[in-house]
């Protein structure tokens, strides 16, 4: 099958989406993919963007940058949390309410992490605020599936790819540019006035919710531990995490360094993680396995370089293009790979590859914290091998698989 090029946004999208019939009414196509869109792009942006605030807001708070990157942390951690329990629970109560509601939730959850009094209080409100804004993509995912137009599915799930994907570049550089003219609690102000729009736009944009399913919620999450057992998964599993571990890793460590020319840096990989999705008819002409395996080879040796060399800024921004397009290519792969294994089980398969995959980044920025008290170069080699064990792992899992289903 044709890989959805998709980074955290497919989650639970169904494993046969209903069937049109003549009665079918598909969404609106120019209004559901602008307003689904923009709004993933807000969504991870609160990831990201919270990489560059991590100077500017010790500062405010007397405190040293590398003991708030659990401030990035704890957003992963619940925005992970967040896939897992709503994706299943749309099923019971509507994809367009349990939209609507997250993106709502998070424009308030936002703005009190803006409001935040000291580190401890923001560390609990960032891990809220992942956790209601965790409700968007996987229910997006799945309302594309069922209710978009056939032929305009893959458009908009690119659309959406895009969106996620250039949140890593427009999040770090909108949390850089308004700390830098307003504050840093700007960034979280300004977000939470566009979540509370893209809340009213969901509401307009979206097709009312059908009757309820029926389907039980704990009937998908007893799925997901079995899988972590199946011969065919187990090992792509245990790669997953360094995928977006290690991507948000090294421009934590930049950010905790003080390297130069961060603003050209960020702006420097936004080209490649656009072009990615729409190449995705070509690379998904490679294997599954080979195509991760050889995307995470090519981050491990980007980061390799970059603790070996010590580059200055114009190699340096090359080598970090390149740790941006494996991880852009690999990630989808990964989810490519996964769900052609999981057969009936996709859907739960993919929700806990996307929960593990934003546990890795939540684990990041920890490593560079513990890693770079003395410079780029440890962290570095460090990601550089566990990406190569990853890319180890990936191509072993294809020892494991018959012909048919080696993805």
């Amino acid at each position: 099958m044709r890989s959805s090029p998709v980074l955290p946004a497919t989650t639970t999208a169904p494993a046969r989406p209903p069937a049109p019939t003549a009665t079918t009414a598909f969404a609106p196509f120019a209004r559901t993919v602008a307003v689904l869109s923009g709004t993933a792009l807000l969504a991870t942006a609160q990831l990201y963007g919270m990489i560059a605030l991590l100077g500017s807001a010790a500062a405010g708070w007397h405190a040293r940058p590398t003991s708030l990157t659990w401030l990035v942390s704890a957003f992963g951690f619940g925005y992970a949390a967040g896939f897992l329990l709503f994706g299943p629970l749309s099923d019971r109560f509507g994809r367009r309410r349990v939209m609507v509601a997250g993106v709502a939730a998070t424009a308030v959850t936002t703005a009190l992490v803006a409001a935040s009094p000291g580190p401890d209080a923001a560390l609990i409100l960032r891990a809220l605020q992942g956790l209601t804004i965790g409700a968007f993509p996987p229910v997006a995912m799945a309302y594309v599936a069922e209710r978009v137009e056939p032929r305009r599915r893959l458009v908009t799930v690119t659309a959406m790819t895009t969106g996620f994907l250039s949140a890593a570049v427009l999040g770090q550089l909108a949390a850089q540019g308004l700390a830098a003219t307003l504050g840093w609690r700007a960034f979280f102000l300004v977000g939470a006035v566009a979540f509370g729009a893209a809340a009213l736009l969901l509401r307009w944009a979206l097709l009312p919710d059908g009757p309820s399913t029926g389907a039980s919620p704990a009937a998908a999450y007893r799925a997901m531990l079995p899988l972590l057992r199946t011969p065919g998964l187990r090992l792509l599993y245990l790669a997953v995490p360094t995928v977006l571990g290690s991507f948000v890793a090294i421009y934590t460590g930049l950010q905790l360094t003080g390297t130069t020319g961060l603003l050209g840096l960020r702006a420097s990989a936004l080209p490649v993680i656009v072009a990615i999705p729409f190449l995705t008819p070509v690379l998904a002409r490679v294997p599954g396995p080979a195509r991760v395996g050889l995307a995470l080879a090519l981050s491990a040796a980007g980061v390799a370089l970059i603790g070996l060399l010590h580059p200055g800024t114009l190699l340096l921004g090359a080598l970090l293009i390149a740790v941006t397009a494996g991880t852009a290519v690999a990630a989808p792969g990964l989810i490519d790979t996964i769900g052609s294994r999981a057969g009936a089980a996709r859907g739960p398969a993919i929700s806990l590859f996307t929960a593990l995959l934003f546990v890795g980044a939540s684990l990041g920025p920890q490593l560079a914290g513990a890693l770079t008290g003395s410079g780029l170069a440890a962290l570095a080699l460090v990601l550089a091998g566990l990406l190569a064990v990853a890319a180890l792992l990936v191509l072993a899992s294809a020892a494991g698989t018959g012909r048919g289903t080696r993805r």
